[in-house]
Formats: C-alpha cells, structure tokens, sequence
C-alpha cells in the first residue's frame, strides 16, 4: 500500500426540480466519498475540476477545500460530501484531482474519476454513471 494515497468515489445523480430544459439548463449533484487509504494521516487542500458537457464546452474549476472545508483525514478514515453543478447540455462529464498534503509534509494528488452527468437517461433522478 502506498505511504501517501487517497481514493476517491462519486455518485451522481440528475435534479429535475433544479433543472429547466426549456432553457438548456441542467442540474446535477453528486456525493463524493474520499478515504485515506495510505499510511499517513493527509489533508485534502484544494481541488480541480474539469467539466465538460456534450458539446466539447470544458470549464475548469479550481479552489481551496470541498464545500467550505479541508478535512485532516487518519489513515482509514474518509469524508462525504455533496455538491453539484449546472450544465448547458443534458449530459456532460467530470473529473479531477484533490491536492493533499500529509502530515509529514509531503504533498501529493488523488485522482477523482471521471464520470458521466446524464439527464436523458436518468428517468427522474438515477442514470448518472462513473467511468473507470
């Protein structure tokens, strides 16, 4: 098992009652679940999204911590959040980095999968699907 290392998973979901297709406007959430998987409690730091949708539109998104926090995460220990995005098209794609630090110091990046945003297959709230 690697001395540094965090793995993330995600679960995406369509939000109708936040979406107005009329107006080419698509809501999305989805749960991210990020566990420290290494040997060194780490601190995720910032992140790094690249958000695509159907039409090769690719907008980046860069900050410091998820939702307002930087977790300290032990060895084992993970962390949930939800957030969401909008998109101009009814399915796109997403994926990413987190930037941590670890306790000793040493800094490194976990990968954040990429996975599919999808509003015409989601029949009221499921269909979104993560790409491995």
């Amino acid at each position: 098992m690697p001395k540094y290392q965090f793995s993330v998973e995600v679960e995406p979901q369509y939000l109708p009652d936040q979406s107005e297709p009329a107006q080419s406007l698509f809501g999305f959430a989805y749960t991210i679940t990020v566990h420290n998987t290494g040997e060194v409690a780490a601190q995720l730091i910032s992140r790094h999204w690249i958000i695509t949708d159907a039409r090769g539109h690719v907008e980046e998104v860069k900050g410091l911590g998820v939702v307002g926090q930087q977790p300290l995460l032990q060895p084992g220990e993970a962390f949930q959040y939800t957030s969401g995005c909008r998109l101009r098209t009814a399915s796109g794609t997403m994926h990413g980095t987190y930037f941590c630090v670890a306790e000793d110091g040493e800094r490194f990046e976990a990968a954040i999968p990429m996975f599919v945003l999808d509003a015409v297959g989601a029949g009221g709230g499921g269909g979104a699907r993560v790409l491995h």
